[in-house]
C-alpha cells in the first residue's frame, strides 16, 4: 500500500511587518495582482501548523496591509514578522501551454536529448536576466545554471517528472576566464 502523496504548498506571499495599532500587517505578496493573496483562502506558515485568514485592506507601494483573524493589536502583530504564507498547489489557477510554477519545475529529473539523466532541479533563480534553472548534476558537489529558454530547454512533462536539458558550450572566452580565475 502506497502512502498518499503530502500536499504540495506554494510560498505565496511573506508577513514584513506590523502596520499600525490595530493588528494589521504588511504582506509582500508574490502573487500576479497583490489583492489577489486573500482569494485562496486560509493560508498556513512554512511548518503547515498555523493558519491565517486575511482580509486585504489597501494595496500600498511597499505591499498589502491585510487585517489577520485573530490579531487585534500591534502586539499581536509584531511577532509575525518574517512569517512566511502558503497556499496549497491545488488552489493557484492552472496555468497555460507553456507556464510552469516554479515549484513545479524543482524536483524533476533533467535529462539530455538522448534520454541519459543529468541530475535535478534543484532551485529556480532570477538574477534580473531572466529565470535560470539550477541543475544539481548526478555527480559533484556544483549546481550550474541552465536558461530557461526553448532553446535549453526544449520539452517539459511534468506527468513523468522529466525536462530536457541542452546545455550551453562554453565558448573559448569562458574557458580562458575559467583559467584566468575571471568571472565571465
Amino acid at each position: 500500500m502506497s502512502t498518499p502523496e503530502k500536499p504540495r504548498r506554494i510560498l505565496i506571499a511573506e508577513i514584513a511587518g506590523a502596520h499600525g495599532i490595530r493588528g494589521d500587517v504588511l504582506v509582500r505578496t508574490y502573487t500576479e495582482t497583490p489583492e489577489a493573496v486573500a482569494a485562496y483562502g486560509p493560508l498556513t506558515d512554512a511548518a503547515g501548523q498555523r493558519s491565517f485568514s486575511l482580509r486585504v485592506v489597501r494595496v500600498t507601494p511597499k505591499g498589502v496591509v491585510a487585517r489577520l483573524n485573530g490579531i487585534d493589536d500591534r502586539n499581536g502583530a509584531e511577532p509575525l514578522r518574517g512569517t512566511k504564507l502558503y497556499v496549497e498547489r491545488a488552489k493557484l489557477p492552472e496555468t497555460g501551454a507553456a507556464e510552469f510554477y516554479h515549484a513545479d519545475l524543482i524536483g524533476l529529473r533533467a535529462i539530455s536529448g538522448d534520454g541519459s539523466p543529468l541530475g535535478e532541479i534543484v532551485a529556480v533563480q532570477n538574477f534580473g536576466a531572466g529565470d535560470l534553472l539550477e541543475l544539481k548534476p548526478l555527480e559533484g558537489p556544483e549546481t550550474e545554471f541552465i536558461p530557461f529558454g526553448d532553446e535549453w530547454v526544449p520539452k517539459i512533462d511534468l506527468d513523468a517528472g522529466t525536462l530536457v536539458i541542452k546545455r550551453p558550450t562554453p565558448t573559448p572566452e569562458d574557458e580562458e576566464s575559467e583559467e584566468s580565475g575571471d568571472a565571465p
